[in-house]
């Protein structure tokens, strides 16, 4: 193939955009297992509850989170939501999403960018973690006498008090003091583990709003099937595209071969004639030059993309998780090592195949 590569270059913008366009495959093809794990672990299991940032709150709600959060925390949240009360210019927006607000005061998030829900996904998902806790002690005893502790233990409390009241009186300190204790206790549950049950906390808000669960899975559903079909779309686009672009090259390149063969042979004398049989010349102008033109197509669709997928591949494993990489790694090595083999014992049987042609 180094031998023919001066042929390669009238076609090098196309060989570039072929590049190109794999690499973009590539990356649509690695992208979709990406939706795939979105469509099971927040489609199905999460009931398309993507965030643990809440587009809507209850009044209630909120006042009982602020509790829980420094004032820094408490000002960046107050300013990411806006209350609407019932009956205002503001609930017939919302109203339909939210059918509680008909009956009680709400607090919707407002249009923020991702910078201020990153900003608020740490306090908002601690301080729900502990009123969720804390509505389950209230609920059930022996939990509330786990979570209690020191000066301030829930399982000593009469039935029927008001714990938030009683929260809302105490110094900023201490309430500070049983939100750490509370999120210690969470955070060795796992990274993982704590999201979900996050998650879990602002699923069961949307019900207490009276929210379609069922609605959201679906659209969520939906609508991250969608992009996968619009990425199966464009994957599909660039494969076309490529297999274009490779067939076009290899058919210029198999063109300028026979051309040159044919002025090469046409300058032959006599004594060269006779040294080259016509069988000979006849094999070398369509055989051969079919088999470089084959050559050449699959190493623009394949040769050149085998080494991005596994690249690519390596890259999002990382991404994923420090400790996959190797995985991924191993596995191309060892595609490499089979390669390499493969073409090792088919190489020179190829070349002994050719030989028996050439004897035709």
């Amino acid at each position: 193939m180094l031998r023919i590569r001066r042929y390669l270059k009238p076609y090098l913008p196309m060989l570039l955009v072929s590049i190109v366009l794999l690499f973009a495959q590539a990356n649509l093809d690695l992208t979709l297992p990406d939706y795939l794990s979105k469509i099971v672990n927040t489609g199905i299991q999460q009931s398309g509850v993507d965030s643990v940032v809440p587009t809507a709150l209850r009044a209630t709600t909120l006042d009982h989170l602020l509790l829980f959060l420094p004032d820094a925390d408490q000002t960046i949240v107050r300013d990411a939501y806006t209350l609407v009360e019932p009956g205002s210019a503001a609930a017939g927006e919302h109203i339909e999403a939210y059918p509680l607000l008909a009956d009680e005061a709400i607090y919707v998030l407002n249009d923020i960018d991702g910078a201020t829900r990153d900003t608020l996904e740490s306090p908002l998902s601690r301080a729900l973690l502990v009123v969720t806790a804390l509505n389950q002690a209230m609920a059930d005893p022996e939990v509330a006498a786990q979570l209690g502790g020191g000066e301030f233990n829930l399982s000593q409390l009469p039935p029927g008090t008001d714990v938030y009241a009683l929260l809302a009186r105490m110094p900023a300190d201490q309430r500070a003091t049983l939100a750490s204790g509370a999120n210690e206790r969470f955070a060795s549950l796992g990274a993982n583990m704590t999201a979900q049950l996050a998650i879990a906390a602002v699923r069961a808000e949307y019900e207490a709003l009276n929210v379609d669960i069922n609605g959201l899975q679906t659209s969520y559903i939906l609508r991250t099937g969608g992009l996968m079909l619009l990425i199966t779309l464009l994957s599909v686009v660039c494969t076309i595209s490529v297999g274009y672009l490779s067939a076009q090259i290899a058919a210029g390149v198999g063109r300028d071969l026979r051309s040159d063969i044919f002025t090469k042979v046409e300058s032959f004398s006599s004594a060269e004639f006779d040294k080259f049989p016509t069988a000979s010349l006849i094999t070398r102008s369509t055989n051969d030059i079919t088999q470089l033109q084959m050559v050449t197509m699959f190493m623009v669709r394949l040769v050149f993309y085998a080494p991005i997928m596994g690249v690519g591949g390596i890259i999002r494993a990382v991404g994923k998780g420090s400790s996959m990489w190797w995985t991924i790694a191993v596995a191309v090595l060892v595609l490499i090592g089979l390669i390499i083999t493969l073409v090792s014992i088919a190489l020179p049987k190829f070349k002994i195949v050719q030989k028996l042609i050439d004897r035709l």
